[in-house]
């Protein structure tokens, strides 16, 4: 299994530096977060549950944040995919990460699994 530290050390840059600020966002959000490796991807883990993953589209190669409980989340800007469970936010490392959205998201998601 690859070291989390080792997946950021690969990436190519924009979305290497898109990545660690994603991974910044996600552990100064809440002080219960921790992160490990699972399936190849960062894994963010809350009350020893996966919560959120970080991973790349397949084509594009820009990262996105996957939502574990994402079918119980209700944002519009949040895609399925073929995915049946969870629901992911695409995100454009050229360009600036919308934090507010990014909070935003990332808030419903606690809430999501506080009463879940």
């Amino acid at each position: 299994m690859k070291s989390i530290e080792e997946f950021f050390d690969i990436q190519p840059e924009p979305q290497k530096s898109c990545f660690l600020a994603l991974r910044s966002m996600i552990l100064e959000f809440d002080c219960r977060v921790s992160e490990t490796v699972k399936y190849g991807m960062p894994c963010f883990v809350l009350d020893t549950r996966p919560w959120i993953y970080l991973w790349k589209d397949k084509k594009s190669k820009e990262p996105y944040i996957l939502f574990v409980d994402g079918l119980l989340m209700k944002n519009p800007l949040l895609e399925s995919g073929d995915r049946a469970k969870m629901k992911h936010f695409q995100l454009d490392s050229k360009e600036d990460i919308p934090l507010d959205t990014v909070n935003e998201l990332l808030d419903e998601a606690l809430t999501v699994r506080a009463n879940y």
